[in-house]
């Protein structure tokens, strides 16, 4: 049973690392056009009346464009042939008509195709973000943040925008082309013949390069993630390449994208571009063709000089269509695989999601039971190896160890940032993966090392943690985080905007304010991630009398580095390695002779107490 399990966790994990990896895309789908817009159609329903209005106006758009040609005939053969001046007049003016109707016709149109696209993009993003909100830690673990943009927004932008005004300008080409097709039609079946059959050949070019244009955009959509990421850490890290003078290494990476972005477009150019050319050599050979057996039918009869001239400006303007039709062609190529990487998107699942009969979690009970918690990150190289542990309710664990040896892990797994690898983490005897995802986490606060903060007011920063909390609730917990000085000094107190990331606080200040947002939320877990390590001595020590309010009467897990924080907790468990290696009081660790713990005390946190 185990080896079988170990087969079909490896086999999962294959599956996982394709799926959850952007860099990986194929759009293996990016061809199926019935099955793209089968996914599609769910945007293009609520606006499908103006898209269906826009293709009934691209009809009289495209069909205009054989009026010219269909009046050139009786304009030759009546005025010319017969000078007829009632002709000469009515003609000229009736194509300024027509001309001034379809100038018109073709304004409706593209705003009508604008609206459209606008209105499917939006919506497109709006689901896009919701299952970008959705997915779970290990996503962000595997995908950069330059990737995510680019899969995230720039591909709908494509796939969105270019889909409807691309279809009606291929319908418009092609109602064009059949108008066209129509005058030449009727001037000469014959001479139809020939001039349909060169246009054919002429479109097989554009089937030659889909796969080109398949591996392009795939690989545009990666160098593009790569040119995003780079402009991401230089914004974030500015500090770290001004004080290591890293501005060359920086330069030549961005450099080195964006000439491999140029490579690839070029590459792509170079294999699309010769179809322009010989697509005209094609249309030229039709056009000769026509000439040679026009005047052939000319000379015996069967069709007037105006008919020849009206089928041939009609064999010419139909190369415009045609064109356009051939370049749209080669464009929604680009927009099915953007189209088809969109898709991919919606069909990724989160790994961590609500078991089928989820239940809701009322509040700590008892207690929160580790029984044989076995976790990797990777297959084969473990980071907790057979963690029990049974931590009851009001009491605080601090969680103590080497670096890297899975502490931050160990807590992580809790809120189900992750799920166990083997075994369960149960509260009061109910596994985690039972409880349905939101009760859980609302049961649970954490103040991390480095608290997120977002671009907003110091309010709207701490009510996250409750939206529905009232004034008094909101007093109450700036009074318990300390937060009452700062808030007076600031021109706006609590209302002041802080910024992308809370930049204008210092350290102290946005964790105070964390540590505000976690009390709000007044849940019955607390996890502490090393929530003061980065902190000097002064602003510590505020922030440590925020988190003894914070804790009273929780269920605490602290990653702790301060002695006093180790020392007042009920019990230490200390990871070592991945392993539960010691666990008691400081006094009962302490008497553990040759102890890590009392290793640790001895050679860390002793100093820093001393320090101090």
């Amino acid at each position: 049973m185990y080896v079988l399990e170990l087969i079909k966790r490896k086999f999962e994990l294959r599956i996982r690392e394709s799926s959850m990896k952007l860099k990986m895309s194929t759009a293996d789908k990016a061809f199926d056009y019935a099955y793209l817009l089968k996914r599609i159609s769910k945007y293009i329903k609520p606006v499908l009346p103006r898209v269906i209005l826009g293709f009934l106006i691209a009809i009289p758009v495209g069909a205009l464009d054989g009026v010219v040609a269909f009046a050139l005939k009786p304009y030759m053969d009546t005025v010319i042939g017969q000078k007829n001046m009632l002709f000469a007049t009515l003609i000229p003016f009736g194509i300024v008509v027509f001309a001034a109707i379809q100038g018109l016709l073709k304004y409706f149109n593209s705003y009508l195709t604008d609206w459209t696209s606008q209105k499917i993009t939006n919506a497109i993003k709006i689901d896009l973000y919701k299952k970008l909100t959705c997915m779970d830690t290990r996503f962000f673990d595997e995908n950069s943040s330059g990737i995510i943009l680019s899969r995230f927004l720039s591909d709908p932008d494509v796939a969105s925008k270019g889909i409807v005004e691309n279809l009606k300008t291929l319908a418009t080409a092609g109602f064009g082309s059949l108008a066209l097709v129509g005058v030449m039609l009727y001037n000469s079946w014959k001479l139809a013949i020939v001039g349909v059959v060169v246009l054919c050949v002429a479109f097989l070019p554009v089937a030659l390069i889909r796969k080109r244009i398949k591996m392009a955009s795939n690989k545009n959509m990666v160098i593009g993630g790569d040119i995003t990421t780079n402009c991401n850490e230089t914004y974030q890290g500015n500090k770290i390449i001004t004080s290591y003078n890293l501005q060359s290494l920086q330069q030549s990476k961005f450099e080195e994208r964006i000439w491999a972005a140029f490579n690839v477009n070029m590459s792509l150019v170079k294999r699309a571009g010769w179809m322009s050319p010989l697509m005209y050599t094609i249309a030229s050979i039709g056009i000769a063709t026509v000439m040679w057996y026009g005047t052939h039918l000319i000379i015996s009869g069967e069709m007037t000089a105006g008919g020849f001239t009206s089928f041939v400006t009609s064999l010419l303007l139909l190369y415009k269509p045609v064109k356009t039709m051939g370049n749209t062609l080669t464009g929604l190529q680009t927009i099915f695989v953007s189209i088809g990487r969109v898709f991919e998107l919606f069909d990724l699942e989160a790994e961590i999601k609500n078991s089928p009969n989820a239940i809701q979690m009322q509040g700590l009970q008892n207690n929160i039971v580790f029984e044989n918690v076995h976790f990797e990150y990777l297959e084969g190289i473990p980071v907790l190896k057979n963690i029990n542990l049974d931590i009851k309710t009001g009491e605080t664990l601090a969680v103590v160890g080497n670096s890297g040896g899975g502490k931050t892990t160990f807590v992580n797994l809790i809120p189900r940032f992750y799920d166990v690898t083997s075994g369960a983490i149960k509260i009061d005897g109910i596994n985690l993966k039972e409880f349905d995802i939101d009760s859980l986490r609302n049961n649970i606060s954490v103040v991390f090392q480095d608290n997120f903060l977002f671009s907003g007011t110091i309010k709207e920063n701490i009510t996250m943690g409750n939206k529905n909390a009232t004034q008094e609730q909101l007093e109450e917990v700036i009074k318990a985080a300390h937060l009452e000085e700062m808030i007076q000094t600031l021109p706006n107190g609590i209302e002041t905007v802080i910024g992308e990331r809370g930049t204008s606080l210092s350290g102290g200040q946005r964790q105070r304010v964390a540590i505000a947002r976690a009390m709000i939320k007044n849940a019955p877990i607390i996890i502490l991630d090393e929530a003061t390590s980065a902190l000097d001595n002064k602003s510590e020590k505020v922030v440590q009398k925020a988190l003894d309010n914070l804790i009273q009467n929780k269920t605490v897990f602290v990653i702790a580095h301060r002695l006093s924080t180790v020392q007042n907790a009920n019990r230490i468990a200390v990871i070592n390695e991945g392993v539960l290696a010691e666990l008691g009081s400081h006094d009962e660790l302490m008497n553990i002779e040759n102890g890590i713990y009392k290793n640790l005390y001895l050679t860390q946190f002793n100093r820093q107490e001393v320090i101090a």
